[in-house]
């Protein structure tokens, strides 16, 4: 079929290219709604009408033009249409037949299909019922041994079985009944397994509550026998420096291993405790999922025991029930410690620290007010002592300790005043038991006991036995207390320094001596019934208790633990020393004052003399010779007893006061005169006291010491005095010079009185002596111009 030439389509009265603007519009599907719009704005909606118009008859041509175009093809496909259209018919009918013959052919297959489809479901059926029973059957297994672990007591099991139970059954379970029973059984076996749990929990708390003062008081036991330990290494090294620097011996050393290590092992073993029990609770309420109220449970159960454990018993005194109170602390924190560091989470620091503020806190408080209403020092001791061992056996467990130890501080001063005061009491009754005589030591052992254990010897070489010590049984009994002091008030402050806890002791060790020793000494001292003997033996006493306080202060830093070589620096003593160097000068000054009242008994001199006597006694009068022989006694004690500068004192004391005994005679009111046999009767008293004093100045070795003094220079005043009445010339004691040389110790005044009392009688004087009239009266003008020009000076 050939195509036909398209027709030419001519615009009449038209724009040929709007035509072709609106066709290709058209063409493209646009929108022609703004055209129209404009061309009815403009007012001129003919042309655009009349477009359209043309636009639709050229379509209308086109399509025509199409049709007639393919009509041929049309024709030819409606008739083979009406072909297929028949041959369908056919084929239709002949479908019929076949289905026709398989539908007869099919009718037993098909019921044998319906057969084999029902087998099928009942084997799917059964397949089912297989599959829950074998489930079911699992569950019950499960459930099974649940019961089982439930009632052997093996929860962590019995709650794995429940675990499995819940992730791989409980939402699979196909009876609904069996369903409904497992879901309200499990809450009630966890409830059962807590409850039996949390019973365990409650036994293994009162088993551990009761089990805690062991606990504590073993490892305060440890802790005491390791400080034992170290104090005795500590003593040993001690004495290893203290022979080392002096060179001694060579020291033999050794260490006890097996028997600190068995003291381990029991310690240790005594230490070993179960926390199973606990382990095993706060594993199951892990599992269980409720581990923090647990975890809270136990917190608060254990912080109610620790509260009621440090609520003490009024009926039973702090001294009995401190230790195991002290203990039962101690181990509940060692239980606390154990559980926190292995429980995994149980017990939290925090928690801990809570609790262990609380307990310090309280046993503060309690400490506190029981110190309070302690009147004892050793029970003050006592109990500080194991509250200071409580704190080094938690220490090691990592507690902070300081804040308990801080409040034995304010304890101090208190112990030291009852101490002080026993040792005050010891202390007087060993100066009131005190027989002041000399200790006579019998053997080697009683020696090392009184005198070498307190330094008190005087030289290096061992005396020979039976000793008479210089002092009296005062003297080593006041060393015994005083060093117990020491040791107490060092045990007391173990907890601090060595160098602080010396110069707490050292204040102290002067407060009790200057307070205590030395208040006794002035008080013996002052004892009005006091005797020469006993004041010559505390003044002794006093002495070596002097030298004693070298000891005291050595011993004090080596119970510190300070070198004995620091000790040795001139500033490293006791003020005490100087207070009891003044105890000492007055126990010289009172037996200087018994000395000279028992020498005016002895002298008398207005009693004794003859003042006006005819005749010059032969060989001194009486009461001289009593003297030299007391003074020769007194002597002779002194050097036994007293250090030889005191030695010295008392001999001066004593040759002064006969000086100015003599001086006072011819001053005295009831010797109104006297003459010349009178003074040269007392200048021959005077000459046997002269010789003596010289005497024993040289056999006490006083010597030696005073090279330039003796106990004759004391006697001068005496003598002059005794020169001058004597004198053949007297008036020279007006001449400066010569007074300077031979009478400087005389006053004028004293001589002046005593020259106005010295009358010769010239009856018996002179009678005998006519030969010597010349010179008497030669030496009575002398006399008589000395007496006017004294007046005359006056």
């Amino acid at each position: 079929m050939n195509a036909k030439p398209k027709r030419r389509v001519v615009t009449e009265n038209g724009d040929a290219s709007e035509d072709l603007v609106l066709v290709t519009l058209i063409g493209n599907g646009e929108d022609l709604s703004p055209l129209v719009r404009h061309a009815f704005e403009t007012g001129r909606p003919e042309p655009l009408l009349y477009q359209l118009r043309n636009v639709a008859k050229k379509k209308e041509a086109e399509i025509e033009e199409l049709c007639r175009l393919h009509y041929e093809e049309f024709i030819v496909a409606v008739d083979e249409l009406r072909g297929v259209l028949v041959d369908a018919e056919e084929l239709k009918s002949e479908l019929a037949g076949d289905n026709c013959k398989l539908q007869e052919v099919g009718a037993a297959l098909l019921s044998k299909l319906d057969h084999l489809l029902e087998s099928y479901a009942i084997k799917k059926n059964v397949t089912e019922a297989i599959k829950m029973s074998r489930t079911c059957v699992q569950l019950l297994e499960l459930c099974s041994k649940c019961n089982s672990h439930v009632s052997e007591g093996r929860f962590y099991p019995a709650l794995k079985a429940i675990e499995l139970i819940e992730r791989n059954y409980l939402n699979i379970i196909p009876v609904k009944k069996l369903r409904g029973i497992v879901l309200e059984r499990i809450p009630a076996i966890k409830l059962h397994i807590e409850k039996k749990v949390c019973s365990e929990v409650n036994e293994w708390l009162v088993h551990i509550r009761s089990k805690a003062k062991h606990i504590g008081q073993a490892a305060i036991g440890y802790t005491s026998s390791s400080r034992q330990r170290d104090q005795e290494l500590q003593a040993r090294q001690r004495e290893v420096e203290e022979q080392s620097g002096s060179g001694s011996v060579d020291l033999l050393y050794s260490l006890d291993v097996e028997e600190a290590e068995a003291e381990a092992e029991a310690d240790s073993s005594a230490l070993k405790f179960d926390l199973t029990p606990i382990y095993r609770a706060y594993h199951i309420h892990k599992c269980l999922g409720i581990q923090d109220k647990f975890c809270e449970y136990y917190y608060n159960n254990r912080l109610l025991q620790l509260n009621s454990d440090l609520q003490i018993s009024s009926v039973q005194p702090f001294l009995e029930s401190h230790q195991p109170l002290l203990a039962l602390v101690a181990g509940y924190f060692i239980v606390e410690d154990r559980v926190m560091r292995t429980a995994g989470g149980l017990l939290e620091a925090s928690q801990l620290e809570t609790m262990w503020e609380t307990s310090v806190s309280k046993i503060k408080s309690l400490l506190e007010e029981q110190f309070s209403l302690m009147s004892a020092a050793a029970h003050l001791l006592l109990v500080k002592d194991y509250v200071t061992l409580l704190g080094a056996t938690l220490r090691q467990y990592g507690y902070e300790v300081n804040t308990l130890l801080d409040a034995l501080d304010s304890t101090k001063e208190k112990y030291h005043n009852l101490l002080r005061e026993e040792c005050r009491q010891q202390i007087s009754g060993a100066i009131a038991n005190d027989t002041y005589k000399q200790m006579v030591l019998k053997k080697e052992s009683d020696y090392q006991a009184n005198v070498l254990s307190f330094l008190l010897q005087t030289t290096d070489i061992m005396p020979a036995f039976p000793f008479v010590a210089p002092f009296s049984s005062m003297v080593p009994e006041t060393c015994r207390i005083v060093k117990s002091f020491i040791k107490d008030s060092i045990n007391y402050m173990s907890n601090d320094g060595s160098m602080n806890a010396f110069n707490a002791v050292r204040k102290y060790l002067d407060g009790l001596l200057i307070d205590v020793l030395n208040e006794g000494i002035l008080n013996s001292i002052s004892d009005g019934a006091l005797g020469v003997s006993q004041a010559m033996q505390i003044a002794a006493n006093a002495s070596v208790l002097e030298r004693a306080c070298d000891f005291f202060l050595k011993n004090a830093a080596i119970e510190c633990g300070i070198p004995t070589r620091s000790m040795d620096r001139p500033h490293a003593t006791l003020t005490a020393k100087a207070v009891l160097n003044t105890a000492r000068d007055e126990a010289y000054m009172r037996l200087l004052d018994l000395v000279n009242n028992k020498l005016d008994e002895y002298m008398s001199l207005t009693e004794n003399v003859g003042w006006t006597s005819d005749d010059v006694p032969q060989g001194g009068h009486e009461y001289m010779n009593e003297v030299i022989i007391y003074l020769d006694t007194l002597m002779s004690t002194a050097q036994q007893i007293l250090p030889l500068d005191a030695l010295y004192k008392v001999g001066v004391g004593s040759f002064e006061h006969i000086s100015n005994s003599i001086m006072g005679a011819f001053l005295s009111d009831s010797v109104k005169r006297f003459n010349a046999n009178a003074v040269m009767a007392i200048n021959n008293d005077l000459k046997m006291l002269e010789n003596f004093a010289d005497e024993r100045f040289h056999s006490t070795g006083l010597s030696e010491i005073y090279k330039d003094g003796s106990f004759r220079v004391y006697l001068i005043e005496a003598r002059q005095l005794i020169n001058l009445l004597l004198s053949s010339q007297p008036e020279n004691f007006m001449n400066p010079v010569i007074r300077e040389k031979n009478y400087n110790t005389l006053e004028h005044k004293k001589v002046a009185l005593i020259c106005d009392k010295f009358k010769d009688s010239p009856d018996s004087l002179f009678s005998s002596l006519s030969s010597r009239k010349t010179n008497q009266n030669s030496r009575k003008k002398s006399m008589d111009a000395l007496k006017k020009r004294l007046r005359d000076f006056s």
